[in-house]
């Protein structure tokens, strides 16, 4: 008999296996008509899903298949459960442990270390000993223009700078290095009304467009206007010029390939949106053009500017005990921010309902779509959650900063700002703002233009002796770079990690010596930061060495100076 054969031939004297048991007549197929008539009236007295599900089910008894198929089925179910549920509202019954960092509870961790902050006297000048790596810095600043002249113009390159002040500033600096490139001549850039900033600021209200023109006279063509004779083949009207969609981060090839063959024919193009339409990586060309058009072209407009320096005078006369230097820090925390990071705080239902209403302000249906799920616990743990004015403070009294320091905060309209701002004034209590050095009149020319007050902002940050960043952007990455520029190549800025500092502040058993050693660490790793040079995919508005700056050789340097 075949190996696999479980009936034996007649004769073979091997005992046969006992019989299988007979299947239930209930899940036989009926044969004959009584039978027949009980099983579809039981059948028929059935839901259509307890129909389908007994249909199913005598299937895989039927055939024997039911230990195949029930784990399938099982881990099914399962995945199918698992998929509709978010972990961070799992009940508590199954739940063993939030995850480290995952709950805010910074508030209760100030109210216990609170005492033994107040009473430690062991910090040291943490103003002019913070920077220890600034002391090597040897990079100075040398970008080259060119003195002779440019050739004829292959025609007009008109671009719209869409979003606020500094993602404005990246399209106008790669506008100038496209135009550069492609030798064309760039119209002076359009900014886009965006209906967030909602401000309809020109070009020359922000910056000191005649010193622009000049600055880049030899390098780029630059015009407030496209000449009449041209704007009449368009019959005065831009729709009609012919508008290139180029993709983000396009490489400068693309614009010699498929934009210059365009621009020679039509001798007019347009760009429309522009920001970050191209690549970070370009040829040194494009780079120095970059450089020229960022550190030194772009200057803020004479009101601005002056305002802006007032600020800076002003900060310094407060912190005369630190020899004129300051802290100032770029504080992400108004309403829409906290709305769009769907992390949770301290406000329970009231700010449940602010940061619902907020989203559906802002991001219409966003958030509410079916299957999407908010893991504010998940957000806090990954470091993605806006640092509070309290945590702030508290991160850097731990960094050794004293109450009698000077910090001056740049923020918009900070959410719940009465009760968020209290503990941060209680352990900074010489905290500045544009509002509180400036009056409402010094004020009143910029009040309503959310990028005109960003740029008083970036004046005041740009020149303190400590930046602090706490939420990614534009705003902080553009002073990275330009502080680098000016600071011998070291950002002299604090770059807190924010995934430590959600574990640490979630801690509530850790103690203030404890609590400062991290902040110290976290200080000094900022420190050793401080001076990064450009890799291939960085930005040159925040790493300029080596593109916008040259390392210095402190040998030579001396030999010149003796000798002359």
């Amino acid at each position: 008999m075949h190996a696999k054969n479980r009936l034996p031939s007649s004769g073979h004297n091997t005992p046969s296996p006992p019989a299988s048991p007979l299947r239930s007549p209930r899940l036989r197929h009926p044969r004959a008509g009584k039978s027949a008539g009980k099983f579809a009236l039981n059948v028929s007295n059935r839901s259509v899903a307890q129909r389908v599900a007994w249909i199913v089910l005598s299937v895989l008894l039927r055939r024997q298949g039911v230990f195949l198929f029930a784990p399938l089925l099982y881990i099914s179910g399962m995945l199918f459960y698992m998929g509709t549920v978010s972990f961070d509202v799992v009940p508590d019954v199954i739940k063993v442990r939030k995850a480290p960092g995952s709950v805010y509870r910074s508030p209760v961790l100030y109210a216990k270390l609170r005492h033994e902050m107040d009473a430690d006297n062991s910090s040291s000048d943490a103003m002019s000993t913070i920077w220890k790596h600034a002391k090597g810095g040897d990079w100075r600043p040398c970008i080259n223009k060119f003195s002779g002249g440019l050739p004829e113009s292959n025609g007009y390159i008109y671009v719209e700078a869409n979003g606020g002040l500094n993602q404005q500033r990246t399209s106008i600096c790669n506008a100038v290095a496209v135009a550069g490139y492609l030798n064309a001549t760039l119209v002076i850039p359009n900014f886009h009304f965006h209906s967030i900033w909602r401000d309809p600021s020109k070009f020359s209200d922000i910056y000191d467009e005649e010193f622009f023109v000049k600055t880049l006279e030899n390098d780029v063509r630059i015009v407030d206007s496209v000449p009449g004779y041209l704007m009449e083949r368009f019959d005065y009207n831009l729709t009609n010029v012919f508008n290139f969609r180029i993709k983000a981060w396009a490489p400068i090839q693309y614009y010699k390939d498929t934009v210059l063959p365009r621009l020679l024919e039509e001798k007019f193009i347009r760009i429309s949106p522009f920001a970050n339409r191209l690549s970070f990586d370009a040829p040194p060309e494009v780079q120095r053009l970059r450089c020229l058009a960022n550190y030194e072209a772009l200057r803020f407009s004479n009101p601005l500017l002056t305002m802006g320096e007032t600020l800076v005078s002003r900060m310094k006369e407060k912190s005369a005990k630190h020899g004129g230097k300051y802290i100032s820090v770029h504080l992400r925390f108004e309403e829409d921010m906290v709305a769009f990071s769907c992390c949770v705080y301290d406000g329970g239902s009231k700010e449940r309902e602010d940061m619902i209403a907020a989203r559906e302000r802002g991001w219409k249906g966003k958030f509410t779509k079916p299957g999407r799920v908010l893991r504010p616990g998940a957000n806090r743990v990954n470091g993605k959650c806006p640092l509070t004015p309290l945590e702030v403070g508290l991160m850097l009294r731990g960094m050794g900063f004293d109450n009698d320091t000077s910090i001056f905060l740049a923020s918009g309209r900070i959410y719940d700002s009465e009760r968020h701002m209290a503990p941060l004034l209680e352990m900074f209590p010489l905290l500045q703002t544009k509002e509180m050095l400036a009056s409402p009149e010094e004020l009143a020319p910029f009040k309503n233009y959310s990028s005109r007050m960003a740029a008083i902002d970036y004046t005041v940050c740009l020149h303190s002796e400590v930046f602090v960043t706490t939420q990614g952007g534009n705003f902080p990455h553009f002073l990275l770079g330009h502080r680098r520029y000016l600071f011998n190549g070291h950002s002299k800025t604090i770059r807190p990690d924010k995934r430590k500092l959600a574990v640490y502040f979630d801690n509530l058993k850790i103690g203030w010596k404890t609590f400062k050693r991290h902040m110290l660490s976290m200080r000094a790793h900022s420190d050793s930061k401080g001076i990064e040079l450009k890799r291939p995919n960085d930005s040159i508005y925040s790493f300029p060495c080596p593109n916008c700056m040259c390392h210095t050789n402190k040998t030579e340097d001396s030999k010149t100076t003796s000798t002359a």
